[in-house]
């Protein structure tokens, strides 16, 4: 008989805004090596929640847990050092400077030479290195020396994900990836992430539920705050509580 090892968990977490509750009582295991969804109605709660794994938000109860240690009182930057990174806490690309010098940059960061300003980026060959393998796992290779503004969308968000990795991460929470990108784009970007190392957990949010249903091989779907089910997509897919909140009869009917 195996046991599951968890990558992040919660437990009846609940967070409140005076008398509105936004996260109800939320108990959530996300299996190391998982790439679990996140799915519900705007108004869900689905980004309290994430506020409250990443620690930007303190919860009125409940706790979560890292890799088997409990985080919940951890201030976000020590979240990040145990192994949880979030693209949505990418506020900006590096306009101006190329793909390469940016991943290289959060490479730097991770090790402790984000201080050395004064030495050029290309001083730091090790971390060069690091960030051209990395490129080179997301398919970035091929604009590494091209200055991010001036690519496509879907790239942009490539690299935000590329900085996120830099910080190596053993739980990516993945906040909405293909918003504003066109379906072309966000299908290559999808097939890129679904092709990232298992030792890497992926918590995903994602309205585009043809994306979700091809990506996720556990969904939990979020009501009112609450857990409303979770389970594998196929059964998450054929849920008539689900239909009648989330996916709409008419397009599954």
């Amino acid at each position: 008989m195996t046991t599951t090892s968890y990558a992040l968990q919660t437990s009846h977490l609940v967070k409140r805004f005076g008398g509105f509750v936004a996260t109800n009582d939320v108990t959530l295991n996300v299996a190391a090596g998982a790439r679990h969804a996140l799915i519900g109605p705007n108004g869900a709660g689905k980004t309290t929640l994430i506020n409250l794994l990443t620690g930007f938000l303190e919860p009125t109860s409940g706790s979560v847990t890292l890799n088997g240690e409990e985080v919940t009182r951890l201030a976000q930057h020590q979240r990040v050092k145990r192994g949880l990174a979030r693209t949505f806490q990418i506020n900006r690309l590096f306009a101006d400077m190329s793909v390469l010098e940016s991943v290289t940059l959060a490479v730097c960061e991770r090790r402790g030479l984000g201080a050395r300003w004064w030495q050029p980026v290309g001083a730091h060959t090790d971390a060069i290195a690091e960030a051209a393998a990395l490129l080179a796992q997301l398919k970035l290779l091929d604009v590494a020396h091209h200055q991010t503004k001036s690519l496509a969308y879907g790239k942009q968000r490539l690299i935000e994900i590329a900085l996120a990795l830099a910080m190596k991460p053993k739980v990516l929470l993945l906040d909405e990836p293909a918003a504003g990108v066109p379906t072309g784009e966000s299908r290559a970007l999808f097939e890129t992430i679904a092709q990232l190392p298992r030792e890497v957990t992926i918590l995903l949010i994602e309205h585009d539920m043809d994306l979700v249903f091809r990506f996720a091989d556990r969904i939990s779907v979020l009501v009112n705050g609450a857990v409303l089910t979770e389970d594998v997509p196929s059964v998450i897919a054929t849920d008539p509580r689900v239909k009648e909140v989330y996916l709409g009869e008419a397009a599954h009917g």
